[in-house]
């Protein structure tokens, strides 16, 4: 790959930033700069290559659901979440409350709106809300191969003291019989979960896991089963770019997940991709971050269709 074109992309697409806005509705994500713009491009066996403005840490958000949802088949296997959370796109906003009431069952269409996710969560094992958080730390950490990972506190209270919407969803859900036991605790998780920090090159080695079947190529361990792995993958493709998934598996081609703090995760042909770029869209999804992608994809010609 000729990694020289990754600067002239990220200031060709760094003019998208202005077009964006930082989200604002969790408090703490609102305080960081929308001009920045950054990649990490990490191949198969080989080092990571990185490019522009990287924040050294930002929370993953809605990234974590790809990783929770992974550990969530490890524990309980497709036909207990699968019986629980469906398998199609929405076309809705990823919080909205509808569907879940005029469809019937009223489970969530897929694990990568947040009705979904927060479902996903509640099947993580452990006996109390510490241990299943500390599940979810764990394999990120493994599969990014930093263990210093962590979760950033004050955007786990910032989110956790305004997030009205989820807590309506979680209620729903339970009310629905979708969701058992305990909804703060479940929500506690979740909220932490979305506040893991991570980098760029944290972004792009995991995804370079995913990308190579669920294999650390380092070490030769299978850390994710592989039909896990294809099941992510196909969740990115379809929903993981919220109601505009469509427009980006079209433009792109290749299996993503964006987060609103501006970070997305991208599986292309042996190669993990991370992004950082806070402005986002109206739809939630890092605007630069979207357009630098799309001319990646096309200038290395990623897309699997």
């Amino acid at each position: 790959m000729d990694y020289s074109i990754l600067e002239p992309l990220i200031r060709e697409s760094r003019n998208q930033c202005n077009e964006g806005k930082v989200a604002s509705y969790i408090p703490e994500l609102s305080k960081v700069s929308g001009d920045l713009l950054g990649i990490t491009v990490h191949e198969v066996g080989k080092d990571p290559v990185t490019a522009g403005e990287c924040m050294p840490k930002f929370t993953l958000q809605s990234i974590s659901k790809v990783f929770a949802l992974l550990l969530a088949l490890i524990d309980r296997g497709e036909q207990q979440v699968f019986e629980k959370v469906g398998m199609e796109p929405t076309g809705d906003m990823y919080n909205s409350l509808m569907k879940l009431e005029i469809v019937t069952p009223g489970k969530p269409f897929n694990p990568m709106i947040n009705a979904g996710a927060i479902t996903v969560t509640s099947f993580i094992e452990g006996d109390n809300v510490n241990e299943r958080f500390e599940r979810i730390l764990s394999f990120i950490q493994k599969l990014s191969g930093d263990d210093s990972i962590y979760y950033n506190e004050k955007v786990y209270h910032s989110e956790n003291h305004t997030a009205h919407r989820n807590r309506a969803l979680a209620h729903l859900l339970k009310d629905n019989g979708i969701l058992e036991g305990d909804v703060e605790e479940h929500l506690e998780v979740y909220f932490k979960q979305c506040a893991i920090e991570t980098s760029c090159t944290n972004l792009a080695r995991m995804g370079m896991i995913l990308a190579n079947g669920g294999k650390d190529p380092e070490t030769s361990e299978q850390l994710i089963p592989k039909r896990y792995v294809q099941i992510a993958k196909t969740f990115m493709i379809t929903c993981g770019m919220y109601n505009a998934s469509g427009e980006f598996a079209i433009e792109a081609g290749i299996p993503a997940k964006s987060g609103v703090s501006g970070g997305i995760l991208a599986v292309a042909p042996n190669m993990g991709i991370g992004v950082i770029g806070p402005a986002l869209d109206r739809k939630g999804n890092s605007i630069a971050g979207i357009r630098l992608l799309t001319r990646l994809s096309e200038e290395w010609d990623l897309t699997i269709f």
